[in-house]
Protein backbone atom coordinates (compact mmCIF):
# COMPACT_ATOMS: atom_id res chain seq x y z
CA UNK A 1 0.00 0.00 0.00
CA UNK A 2 2.80 2.34 0.84
CA UNK A 3 4.38 2.16 -2.59
CA UNK A 4 1.37 1.95 -4.61
CA UNK A 5 0.90 5.62 -2.50
CA UNK A 6 4.01 6.81 -3.15
CA UNK A 7 3.54 6.13 -6.90
CA UNK A 8 -0.44 7.74 -6.82
CA UNK A 9 1.59 10.80 -4.91
CA UNK A 10 4.59 10.61 -7.91
CA UNK A 11 1.77 11.21 -10.45
CA UNK A 12 0.04 13.63 -8.94
CA UNK A 13 2.60 16.09 -8.45
CA UNK A 14 4.02 15.00 -11.78
CA UNK A 15 0.31 16.74 -13.15
CA UNK A 16 0.06 19.17 -10.73
CA UNK A 17 3.57 20.48 -11.94
CA UNK A 18 2.69 19.81 -15.51
CA UNK A 19 -0.68 22.24 -14.88
CA UNK A 20 0.05 24.42 -12.93
CA UNK A 21 4.07 24.91 -12.55
CA UNK A 22 5.46 24.15 -15.98
CA UNK A 23 4.87 27.71 -17.74
CA UNK A 24 4.56 26.20 -21.47
CA UNK A 25 2.25 24.66 -23.26
CA UNK A 26 4.22 23.31 -26.54
CA UNK A 27 7.73 22.64 -27.05
CA UNK A 28 9.76 22.63 -29.99
CA UNK A 29 13.19 22.25 -30.96
CA UNK A 30 15.40 21.56 -34.02
CA UNK A 31 19.27 22.53 -35.23
CA UNK A 32 20.47 25.30 -37.45
CA UNK A 33 23.86 25.26 -39.57
CA UNK A 34 24.79 28.86 -38.45
CA UNK A 35 25.65 30.55 -34.78
CA UNK A 36 23.35 32.22 -32.97
CA UNK A 37 23.72 35.86 -33.93
CA UNK A 38 22.61 35.21 -37.43
CA UNK A 39 19.47 32.74 -35.33
CA UNK A 40 18.85 36.09 -33.23
CA UNK A 41 18.71 38.59 -36.18
CA UNK A 42 16.43 36.23 -38.46
CA UNK A 43 14.06 35.78 -35.52
CA UNK A 44 13.79 39.87 -35.46
CA UNK A 45 13.35 40.31 -39.27
CA UNK A 46 11.49 37.65 -39.82
CA UNK A 47 8.85 38.87 -36.78
CA UNK A 48 8.54 41.91 -38.47
CA UNK A 49 7.70 40.59 -41.63
CA UNK A 50 4.32 38.97 -40.02
CA UNK A 51 1.11 40.76 -39.01
CA UNK A 52 0.22 41.13 -35.39
CA UNK A 53 3.81 40.18 -34.17
CA UNK A 54 6.18 41.93 -31.75
CA UNK A 55 9.40 41.48 -29.77
CA UNK A 56 8.57 41.60 -26.16
CA UNK A 57 12.56 41.30 -24.95
CA UNK A 58 15.85 39.33 -24.92
CA UNK A 59 18.66 38.31 -22.56
CA UNK A 60 21.91 38.51 -24.90
CA UNK A 61 21.48 36.70 -28.06
CA UNK A 62 20.81 33.73 -26.76
CA UNK A 63 16.98 34.15 -25.68
CA UNK A 64 13.77 36.29 -27.17
CA UNK A 65 10.64 36.27 -26.38
CA UNK A 66 7.88 37.16 -28.78
CA UNK A 67 4.51 37.52 -29.19
CA UNK A 68 2.50 36.75 -32.09
CA UNK A 69 -1.27 37.39 -32.29
CA UNK A 70 -3.95 34.78 -34.11
CA UNK A 71 -7.47 35.98 -34.60
CA UNK A 72 -8.38 35.69 -30.56
CA UNK A 73 -5.69 33.50 -29.96
CA UNK A 74 -2.20 35.24 -28.62
CA UNK A 75 1.03 33.13 -28.89
CA UNK A 76 4.23 33.63 -26.58
CA UNK A 77 7.20 31.89 -27.95
CA UNK A 78 10.25 31.99 -25.55
CA UNK A 79 13.23 31.54 -28.03
CA UNK A 80 16.11 29.57 -26.31
CA UNK A 81 19.85 29.36 -28.53
CA UNK A 82 22.74 26.89 -27.98
CA UNK A 83 25.79 27.16 -29.66
CA UNK A 84 27.07 23.72 -30.56
CA UNK A 85 30.30 24.24 -32.68
CA UNK A 86 31.11 27.08 -34.88
CA UNK A 87 28.52 26.26 -37.83
CA UNK A 88 25.39 24.59 -35.59
CA UNK A 89 22.61 25.97 -32.78
CA UNK A 90 20.38 24.16 -31.58
CA UNK A 91 16.94 26.43 -30.99
CA UNK A 92 14.52 25.39 -28.41
CA UNK A 93 10.93 27.18 -28.55
CA UNK A 94 8.92 27.24 -25.74
CA UNK A 95 5.48 27.69 -26.63
CA UNK A 96 2.20 28.70 -24.68
CA UNK A 97 -1.08 30.52 -25.31
CA UNK A 98 -1.32 33.35 -23.21
CA UNK A 99 -5.13 33.66 -22.08
CA UNK A 100 -5.62 29.62 -22.36
CA UNK A 101 -2.65 27.96 -21.39
CA UNK A 102 -4.56 25.66 -18.49
CA UNK A 103 -7.15 24.50 -21.21
CA UNK A 104 -4.36 23.58 -23.66
CA UNK A 105 -2.53 21.95 -21.27
CA UNK A 106 -5.65 19.85 -20.85
CA UNK A 107 -5.76 18.75 -24.02
CA UNK A 108 -2.28 18.92 -25.66
CA UNK A 109 -1.83 14.93 -24.13
CA UNK A 110 -4.71 13.31 -26.09
CA UNK A 111 -5.48 14.95 -29.36
CA UNK A 112 -3.38 17.64 -31.73
CA UNK A 113 -4.67 20.59 -30.93
CA UNK A 114 -4.88 24.24 -33.24
CA UNK A 115 -2.94 25.93 -31.10
CA UNK A 116 0.17 23.21 -32.14
CA UNK A 117 -1.05 22.58 -35.57
CA UNK A 118 -0.63 26.78 -35.34
CA UNK A 119 2.92 26.48 -33.48
CA UNK A 120 4.02 23.82 -35.88
CA UNK A 121 3.47 25.76 -38.87
CA UNK A 122 4.64 28.92 -37.97
CA UNK A 123 7.98 27.62 -37.09
CA UNK A 124 7.90 25.56 -40.03
CA UNK A 125 7.63 28.86 -42.13
CA UNK A 126 10.69 30.65 -39.64
CA UNK A 127 12.50 27.45 -40.60
CA UNK A 128 12.43 27.93 -44.19
CA UNK A 129 13.05 31.48 -43.76
CA UNK A 130 16.38 30.67 -41.63
CA UNK A 131 17.57 28.49 -44.84
CA UNK A 132 17.17 30.35 -47.11
CA UNK A 133 18.86 33.44 -45.37
CA UNK A 134 22.05 30.97 -44.67
CA UNK A 135 22.39 29.58 -48.39
CA UNK A 136 22.93 33.67 -48.80
CA UNK A 137 26.02 34.04 -47.32
CA UNK A 138 29.56 33.12 -46.12
CA UNK A 139 31.74 33.99 -43.29
CA UNK A 140 35.82 32.67 -43.07
CA UNK A 141 37.03 33.28 -39.99
CA UNK A 142 40.93 34.29 -40.75
CA UNK A 143 42.16 35.05 -37.26
CA UNK A 144 44.48 37.97 -35.94
CA UNK A 145 45.22 40.95 -38.57
CA UNK A 146 45.15 44.25 -38.20
CA UNK A 147 42.97 47.31 -39.94
CA UNK A 148 45.10 50.66 -41.59
CA UNK A 149 45.55 53.76 -40.51
CA UNK A 150 44.49 56.54 -43.11
CA UNK A 151 43.49 60.10 -43.78
CA UNK A 152 39.32 60.10 -44.84
CA UNK A 153 36.57 61.48 -44.96
CA UNK A 154 33.48 60.26 -43.06
CA UNK A 155 29.70 61.23 -43.04
CA UNK A 156 28.06 59.86 -39.56
CA UNK A 157 24.70 57.56 -39.22
CA UNK A 158 22.47 56.37 -36.50
CA UNK A 159 20.57 54.20 -37.70
CA UNK A 160 19.54 50.12 -36.70
CA UNK A 161 21.69 47.13 -37.67
CA UNK A 162 19.53 46.21 -40.49
CA UNK A 163 19.59 50.06 -41.68
CA UNK A 164 22.84 50.31 -41.69
CA UNK A 165 23.30 49.50 -45.55
CA UNK A 166 20.81 51.86 -46.75
CA UNK A 167 22.41 54.59 -44.48
CA UNK A 168 25.95 53.94 -46.81
CA UNK A 169 23.35 53.69 -50.14
CA UNK A 170 22.53 56.79 -48.96
CA UNK A 171 26.06 58.65 -48.41
CA UNK A 172 28.00 56.33 -51.14
CA UNK A 173 27.10 58.90 -53.72
CA UNK A 174 27.76 62.02 -51.60
CA UNK A 175 31.25 60.43 -50.56
CA UNK A 176 32.11 59.64 -53.94
CA UNK A 177 30.88 62.48 -56.22
CA UNK A 178 32.13 65.19 -53.66
CA UNK A 179 35.76 64.19 -53.63
CA UNK A 180 35.81 63.26 -57.48
CA UNK A 181 34.39 66.29 -58.35
CA UNK A 182 37.17 67.83 -55.73
CA UNK A 183 39.87 65.86 -57.58
CA UNK A 184 40.92 64.34 -53.94
CA UNK A 185 42.46 61.24 -54.74
CA UNK A 186 41.12 58.16 -52.87
CA UNK A 187 43.31 56.02 -51.14
CA UNK A 188 41.71 52.48 -50.66
CA UNK A 189 38.45 51.06 -50.27
CA UNK A 190 35.41 52.28 -48.09
CA UNK A 191 34.73 51.52 -44.92
CA UNK A 192 32.45 51.51 -42.02
CA UNK A 193 33.64 51.97 -38.24
CA UNK A 194 31.24 51.28 -35.86
CA UNK A 195 31.39 53.54 -32.94
CA UNK A 196 28.57 52.81 -30.49
CA UNK A 197 26.51 49.25 -30.45
CA UNK A 198 23.60 49.47 -28.71
CA UNK A 199 22.64 45.11 -28.79
CA UNK A 200 19.70 45.24 -26.88
CA UNK A 201 17.75 47.36 -29.26
CA UNK A 202 19.87 46.69 -32.27
CA UNK A 203 21.04 50.51 -32.87
CA UNK A 204 24.19 51.62 -34.24
CA UNK A 205 26.22 54.87 -34.46
CA UNK A 206 29.00 54.14 -37.42
CA UNK A 207 31.51 56.82 -39.44
CA UNK A 208 31.14 55.52 -43.05
CA UNK A 209 34.71 56.76 -44.70
CA UNK A 210 36.16 57.04 -48.03
CA UNK A 211 40.61 56.90 -47.51
CA UNK A 212 41.82 59.67 -49.06
CA UNK A 213 45.39 61.28 -49.86
CA UNK A 214 45.52 64.18 -47.19
CA UNK A 215 45.86 67.26 -49.09
CA UNK A 216 46.74 71.36 -47.60
CA UNK A 217 43.36 72.77 -48.59
CA UNK A 218 40.25 70.34 -47.82
CA UNK A 219 36.82 71.09 -49.40
CA UNK A 220 34.49 72.07 -47.32
CA UNK A 221 30.90 70.19 -46.92
CA UNK A 222 28.61 70.05 -44.18
CA UNK A 223 27.79 66.78 -44.08
CA UNK A 224 31.48 65.63 -44.00
CA UNK A 225 34.44 65.53 -41.34
CA UNK A 226 37.86 64.63 -42.10
CA UNK A 227 40.01 62.66 -39.79
CA UNK A 228 43.02 60.51 -39.18
CA UNK A 229 41.94 57.12 -38.53
CA UNK A 230 44.34 55.10 -36.43
CA UNK A 231 44.55 51.14 -37.11
CA UNK A 232 44.16 48.60 -34.52
CA UNK A 233 45.13 44.63 -34.33
CA UNK A 234 42.44 42.43 -34.73
CA UNK A 235 40.36 39.81 -35.17
CA UNK A 236 39.53 39.35 -38.83
CA UNK A 237 36.82 37.69 -40.80
CA UNK A 238 35.64 37.63 -44.88
CA UNK A 239 32.13 38.08 -45.65
CA UNK A 240 30.12 37.11 -48.55
CA UNK A 241 26.96 38.58 -49.22
CA UNK A 242 24.32 41.33 -49.08
CA UNK A 243 25.84 43.90 -47.17
CA UNK A 244 22.87 44.48 -44.77
CA UNK A 245 23.18 41.70 -42.89
CA UNK A 246 27.40 41.74 -43.06
CA UNK A 247 26.98 41.90 -39.07
CA UNK A 248 26.40 38.17 -39.22
CA UNK A 249 30.26 38.26 -38.99
CA UNK A 250 30.35 40.10 -36.01
CA UNK A 251 28.51 37.49 -34.10
CA UNK A 252 30.55 35.34 -35.70
CA UNK A 253 33.87 37.10 -34.47
CA UNK A 254 32.20 37.46 -31.21
CA UNK A 255 32.14 33.48 -30.80
CA UNK A 256 35.51 33.08 -31.94
CA UNK A 257 36.52 35.29 -29.28
CA UNK A 258 34.33 33.35 -26.86
CA UNK A 259 35.77 30.08 -27.24
CA UNK A 260 39.33 31.17 -27.41
CA UNK A 261 38.91 33.80 -24.40
CA UNK A 262 40.32 36.69 -26.57
CA UNK A 263 39.45 40.17 -25.17
CA UNK A 264 37.82 42.30 -28.21
CA UNK A 265 35.62 45.51 -27.78
CA UNK A 266 32.47 44.95 -30.05
CA UNK A 267 33.17 47.63 -32.31
CA UNK A 268 33.75 46.43 -35.51
CA UNK A 269 35.40 47.82 -38.92
CA UNK A 270 33.79 46.77 -41.92
CA UNK A 271 36.22 47.30 -45.39
CA UNK A 272 33.90 46.87 -48.70
CA UNK A 273 35.38 45.90 -51.90
CA UNK A 274 31.76 46.36 -53.88
CA UNK A 275 29.41 49.25 -54.48
CA UNK A 276 25.91 48.66 -52.52
CA UNK A 277 24.64 50.62 -55.13
CA UNK A 278 25.89 48.51 -58.12
CA UNK A 279 23.11 45.72 -59.42
CA UNK A 280 24.39 42.40 -59.23
CA UNK A 281 24.74 38.87 -57.59
CA UNK A 282 25.41 39.72 -53.70
CA UNK A 283 26.76 36.58 -52.97
CA UNK A 284 29.60 37.91 -55.16
CA UNK A 285 29.81 40.70 -52.32
CA UNK A 286 32.75 41.07 -50.91
CA UNK A 287 33.68 42.47 -47.17
CA UNK A 288 36.59 42.41 -44.48
CA UNK A 289 35.15 42.78 -41.30
CA UNK A 290 37.77 43.13 -37.75
CA UNK A 291 36.70 43.22 -34.61
CA UNK A 292 39.61 45.22 -32.50
CA UNK A 293 41.40 43.75 -29.85
CA UNK A 294 41.13 45.07 -26.86
CA UNK A 295 44.38 47.16 -25.71
CA UNK A 296 45.82 46.23 -29.15
CA UNK A 297 47.00 48.84 -31.29
CA UNK A 298 49.18 48.94 -34.53
CA UNK A 299 53.29 49.42 -34.14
Amino acid sequence: MKKLGFILGTILLGIFIYLFAYPYNYHVSFEAKTFPGTINQIIKTWSNTLENSEILGQNGIYQVTQQIQFGDSTHIYEWNIQPIHDSLSKVKVYAKDKYNSLGNKLSVPFYDTNFEKRTRHTLIDFNQKLADHIKNFKVEIVGEDATKTTFCACTKVKTTQYGKADGMIRDFPLLNSFLLKNKIELNGPPFLEVINWQKENDSLDFKFCFPMIQMDILPEHPELEYRNYYGRKALKAVYNGNYITSDRAWYALIDYADKNDIEIEKLPVEVFFNNPNMIGNATNWKAEIYMPLKGKFND
